[in-house]
């Protein structure tokens, strides 16, 4: 009861600090609608990709134009937090055509979980369609519900691909060596694991895990200097910010900066300084999506920050990293929930609102 009074006291304060207006720096251009937009990502051609939850995947052009739905994308398992997921292209896909997709699989009996194919996008116009398509990693075990699949994905500037796998709402399996649950996993290209991954010699689905402890992270990305960073729904508040740092434990079920719906409550991080604590925790939640380190010319203030997509938030959370230490700098109020932030070609921003209705929207600089 005590912790709940606290927390209720932080979140008012934490509200009136971000209640005041922060002016925007940028315009707001609407270029297409969507119905449950999950995530996009850039081609060399400047076209970009865009998932829907339903199940389709798009290109589409810098001034709104989309193609037909790309045929040949997995079958998905729509249903409450499942569907399509995310999309991010090969480093080397201006030679190959290799797409990765991300998304909630059936399996037999009442049980589903996340799964990563690739595949060669073909086409031209409006007309596109995915070739050689494979399965290359699934979250093992399946199980029941259909919440936390966590399923983004990043590569490393070493070709190597970086999987976050949410807990899927059973908690213990965050700590659990013997599946991939509340996990970050680290992979080949084609799915194979590198012989370097922490836990490499137990073999198995074990072998693919590069960080555990985490409840449902649902960004990653690399910093300026190739360190991974993940965003991470916490449970009732402690939204994370985190350090991905090689076979490290975040903890989670057994520490939180949240506590459980319930209002049962969790400890906090710094009574196990054995797990790895957040760089940045919420209270009250943003509820953090999609997130990227800025690097353009159109806001050089913003150069190095993390920008982060929030869900009940509605807004854009920017943050200051300063060599392991980070702390959010302000937010901009988009009043919508936001799905998903990227860095366009010429460093605008482009934003995707979240649910049935979902714009696509570019910011751009005032002075430009």
């Amino acid at each position: 009861m005590f912790r709940s009074v606290i927390l209720l006291i932080i979140a008012s304060f934490t509200t009136a600090v971000h209640a005041q207006d922060v002016e925007m720096p940028f315009e707001i251009s609407p270029t297409a609608t969507f119905n449950e937009p999950w995530a996009m990502v850039f081609l060399p051609d400047g076209r970009l990709l865009v998932t829907e939850k339903r199940g389709h995947l798009y290109v589409v052009t810098q001034d709104g134009g989309k193609s037909r739905a790309v045929e040949e994308v997995p079958n998905v398992d729509y249903r409450g937090q499942g569907g399509l997921g995310d999309v991010i292209i090969h480093p080397d896909f201006e030679n190959n055509q290799l797409i990765y997709l991300s998304y909630a699989e059936a399996g037999t009996g009442n049980v589903r979980g996340a799964a990563v194919a690739r595949g060669h996008l073909v086409g031209e116009g409006d007309n596109f369609h995915l070739e050689n398509v494979e399965v290359i990693w699934r979250q093992n075990p399946k199980v029941t519900d259909d919440g936390h699949y966590g399923h983004r994905m990043a590569f490393g500037a070493d070709g190597h691909l970086f999987i976050s796998s949410g807990d899927r709402q059973k908690f213990e399996p965050a700590q659990h060596m013997t599946g991939n649950l509340g996990k970050i996993v680290r992979l080949n290209d084609d799915g194979s694991v590198p012989e370097d991954n922490p836990f490499f010699e137990r073999g198995d689905v074990t072998a693919q895990i590069w960080t555990l402890g985490h409840r449902n992270p649902l960004g990653l990305a690399f910093d300026e200097n190739g360190r991974l960073w993940n965003t991470e729904m916490g449970p009732l508040h402690g939204d994370e910010l985190n350090l991905v740092v090689k076979g490290r434990n975040y903890g989670y079920p057994i520490v939180s900066e949240g506590d459980h719906y319930s209002g049962d409550p969790i400890p906090d991080h710094d009574t196990r300084p054995e797990f790895e604590a957040p760089k940045v925790a919420w209270v009250p939640t943003i509820a953090p999506a999609g997130f990227i380190f800025y690097s353009g010319a159109q806001f050089p203030q913003w150069q190095g920050s993390a920008l982060i997509a929030g869900l009940a938030s509605r807004a854009i959370i920017r943050v200051e990293i300063d060599g392991d230490s980070a702390r959010e700098i302000e937010r901009f109020d988009l009043g919508a929930r936001v799905r998903e932030i990227e860095q366009g070609p010429e460093g605008a921003l482009w934003v995707l609102e979240d649910r049935d209705g979902g714009r696509l929207l570019k910011l751009t600089a005032l002075d430009n």
